[in-house]
Formats: structure tokens, C-alpha cells, sequence
């Protein structure tokens, strides 16, 4: 739960702490949560501040600067890259923790223009496409880029340790798999395979994710992004895939259950929020294609949700008692991460 002013103020009032314990706890939460991102005024527009500079570099870079020439692109990918840096040490030094984060996420965000200006300066990259299309378009020779980025982020993340470091990784890798595939597949390339490349590329994210989220445990949440991206490419790969047979219908419903399931242990609202819309979407699927014209359909549909709250009832009733004992069962590290969740 949110600890706020008015419930340290309640706790007063109960006499389970006093006015000056009150005060000091207040300040020790402020002080130890400040750097982990918040909906406050002041992280959004950290952020929005942040996102801009980055998409300016990325996603909205126009033809514009092909006029610079390869050479051209790489000095000035290169100064803006030394801005980035130099601004990530001035905010570190003043304990500015997501600021600093954003600006060596922004210099590790260069790469890949870096790579690209640097080809086209060496004469070596292919004719037919231009950067712009590096976010759009499932090419094989965005590879040295992709390679490129994972390296320097790499060594970036080692060197800050800023958890908004692993979103440039999350989104090159998923990239780098697609990339990959083409160069494999070659023509064969269909939207079936790349269905199917986005399914397993998000299980092996959210494996790594899962593995990151162990192995942090005791530090920042450096999972978050690969969770983020994992669910996406897993979720997105499974709900396009088509099949006309119910019982594969029923299993992607079972398979979106879990998911919401596996969000509620892990405290992690990305999978309930797919999960959630997985489950409506195959329940609308049976109102309006199956069970269209029969009037029991409703009726049986709101017994269960009646039945799902009353579930939510007893859970919460021995929730205390049954986590006890199911996470006995768990291997030490397991338990350890689920015992440092809210």
C-alpha cells in the first residue's frame, strides 16, 4: 500500500506511533523512494522531457539529415552523444538519479545512427532504405546497428546501473530477433513466421526478465522493460495467431488466465493488463459469435463473475495463511523475490 501522510497521521491517532516517529518515517520513505519512478508532476515531465529528445534522434528522424552526409551524421550523433554524457554526470553528482538515467539512455539511443552514418561514411551500406525506416521496417542489415546498440548499452547499464537503461535493450533485442529471422527465412518471411518469431522472442524476454527480477531483488527494478516488451511480443505473437478451432480459442482464454495469474504473484500489472484484455476479448468473441442467440448465455456469465467475487472473498479471508504454506515450497530465491513484493 501508498504510505501517505494520513495514514502515518492515523497511526498517531491509534497511539501505535508517535507525532515525531510520524515525521521522521515520512522523511525516510521520501528520501529512500525519490528515485524510483512515480506518477508525480515532476517524474512526467523528467520523462516526457526525455522520450522527446530520445524520439527526436529516432523515431522522428527525417531525410533531412541525409544531407549531412555519413561523416556528417557521425559527428554530430557523436557531440550530441558527449552532451548526453556530460549531463548524465552532472545530474548523478546531484543525486538526480531518473534524469541522469534518461540522459545515458538518450547517448545509448545514438548508437544506432551513430552505426548507420559511419556505414554510409565507409560506403558500405545498401542504397535502398534510409534510417528512418530502421523502426518500421524488418530489414537484415540493420544488424550491425542492432549488435552495435546491445553493446554499447551494455556497457552503458554496467557503468550507470540506471534501471531506464534496459529499455533500449528490451526494444534492440526484440528488433535484433526479427532481423535475424529474415536473414534466415530470406523470401519465406510471412506474416505467420513473424507471428511465431514475436511469440517466442517475448517467452525468452520474459524469461530473462524473470531471471534480472531474482537477481535484483535486493536492488532496483531493473526487470520492468524486459517484462514490458516480453509480455508485448508474447501476447501480440499469440493473439494473432488464427485458428478456426474452439478448443485452441479456449486455451488462448486458459493461456491469458495465467498470465493474469502469474501478474498478480510477481506484482507486475503488465501481464494482468494483457491477460485482462485476452479473457474480454475471447468473452466477447463467445457473446457475439457463439452464443449470440441464446439468452442463458448472460445469465451463466454473471453466476460466474458472482462465483469469481465470492473466490475473492475466501482468498482474502486465508490469503495469509495459504501464501504461508505455498511458499515453503518455493526454492529460497523464489521466495525471497515474492517476500521483497508489496
Amino acid at each position: 500500500m501508498k504510505v501517505t501522510r494520513k495514514v502515518l497521521g492515523d497511526a498517531v491517532e491509534k497511539k501505535i506511533i508517535s507525532s515525531e516517529q510520524a515525521d521522521s518515517l515520512f522523511v525516510f520513505l521520501q528520501s529512500q523512494s525519490q528515485d524510483s519512478a512515480r506518477f508525480t508532476f515532476t517524474h512526467v515531465l523528467y520523462y516526457l522531457g526525455g522520450l522527446i529528445a530520445i524520439g527526436a534522434m529516432t523515431l522522428f528522424m527525417g531525410i533531412g539529415w541525409e544531407s549531412f552526409g555519413g561523416g556528417g551524421i557521425v559527428l554530430i550523433s557523436l557531440l550530441y552523444a558527449v552532451i548526453g554524457l556530460v549531463l548524465t554526470h552532472i545530474f548523478a553528482a546531484k543525486n538526480l538519479a531518473i534524469p541522469a538515467g534518461i540522459c545515458a539512455t538518450f547517448v545509448v539511443c545514438l548508437t544506432p545512427l551513430v552505426i548507420y552514418g559511419l556505414q554510409h561514411w565507409l560506403g558500405v551500406w545498401p542504397d535502398h532504405s534510409q534510417y528512418q525506416d530502421y523502426h518500421r521496417y524488418v530489414q537484415w542489415h540493420w544488424l550491425y546497428m542492432e549488435l552495435g546498440t546491445l553493446i554499447v548499452a551494455v556497457i552503458v547499464a554496467w557503468k550507470y546501473k540506471y534501471p531506464f537503461l534496459i529499455m533500449p535493450i528490451a526494444v534492440t533485442l526484440w528488433y535484433l530477433t526479427m532481423d535475424i529471422s529474415v536473414m534466415i527465412a530470406g523470401d519465406d518471411f510471412s506474416w505467420q513466421i513473424r507471428q511465431l518469431v514475436s511469440l517466442y522472442t517475448g517467452l525468452l524476454m520474459i524469461g530473462l526478465a524473470f531471471w534480472v527480477d531474482i537477481r535484483s531483488r535486493y536492488k532496483a527494478d531493473y526487470a520492468f522493460w524486459l517484462y514490458l516488451f516480453g509480455v508485448i511480443a508474447f501476447w501480440g505473437g499469440l493473439s494473432w495467431q488464427h485458428s478456426d478451432d474452439e478448443l485452441s480459442k479456449f486455451f488462448y482464454f486458459c493461456i491469458n488466465l495465467f498470465m493474469i495469474g502469474i501478474g498478480v504473484v510477481l506484482v507486475r500489472r503488465v501481464f494482468v493488463i494483457f491477460g485482462a484484455i485476452g479473457c474480454c476479448g475471447y468473452i466477447s468473441y463467445l457473446a457475439y459469435n457463439v452464443f449470440n442467440d441464446s439468452w442463458l448465455f448472460p445469465m451463466v456469465l454473471t453466476a460466474i463473475g458472482l462465483l469469481i467475487i465470492y473466490l475473492g472473498i475466501l482468498w482474502q479471508k486465508h490469503e495469509k495463511a495459504i501464501t504461508v504454506r505455498s511458499r515453503k515450497l518455493l526454492p529460497s530465491p523464489l521466495r525471497e523475490l515474492l517476500e521483497s513484493k508489496p
